[in-house]
């Protein structure tokens, strides 16, 4: 039974202000969740950054190696939708890079769900065999991954906008080896 609302009429009646309580922090595991981590980074990274024209997509989400990480609410311990994406993938043996970070506007106060997938996408690429975790970070968002324990290593500008090269200290992410059963949040 799938419950996601991107597209289609809730599965139950539920209050307007119902706010979910749970969220997984995982790899993609099903199609529906793809296509909207896809979406969310369109919504993100075009729309409203107008990073892109009309697609973020480029050759990083063909490559083998790549896999997308999504934040999703559950309802009744199932997952729901998608709120939040990351991708990563080798670009070499032992490197691995993060990008495409994205948390759907309405969930952006939650202050776990970016920091989670950050973990989830350097914790899994870690239990591959990642031995350098970089990604380019956007500007305004290096003082958190160097909260998390990222190192700035080189200043540029990426689509017109400020981004510093990082690099993450692997020593604070130990390996997870089961990246589709990933992390539960709550809310509280």
């Amino acid at each position: 039974m799938q419950l996601h609302t991107l597209h289609s009429q809730p599965w139950c009646e539920l209050d307007a202000s119902y706010t979910p309580q749970e969220f997984r922090i995982q790899w993609a595991s099903d199609p529906w969740m793809a296509r909207e981590a896809l979406a969310l980074r369109r919504q993100v990274f075009c729309e409203e950054q107008a990073l892109f024209a009309h697609d973020d997509a480029d050759a990083i989400d063909r490559e083998p190696s790549t896999r997308s990480l999504v934040a999703v609410t559950c309802l009744a311990g199932e997952a729901d939708e998608v709120i939040g994406t990351v991708r990563i993938h080798q670009a070499a043996p032992g490197v691995w890079w993060g990008s495409r970070l994205a948390v759907r506007a309405d969930w952006r106060t939650h202050k776990r769900l970016g920091t989670s997938l950050i973990r989830l996408a350097v914790t899994s690429a870690h239990a591959l065999g990642c031995e350098e975790f970089l990604a380019h970070v956007q500007g305004q968002n290096v003082p958190l991954f160097e909260r998390l324990h990222w190192q700035s290593l080189e200043q540029l500008e990426l689509h017109g906008k400020p981004h510093a090269l990082m690099r993450a200290s692997l020593a604070h992410y130990p390996p997870c080896t089961t990246p589709y059963a990933g992390f539960v949040l709550t809310q509280g």
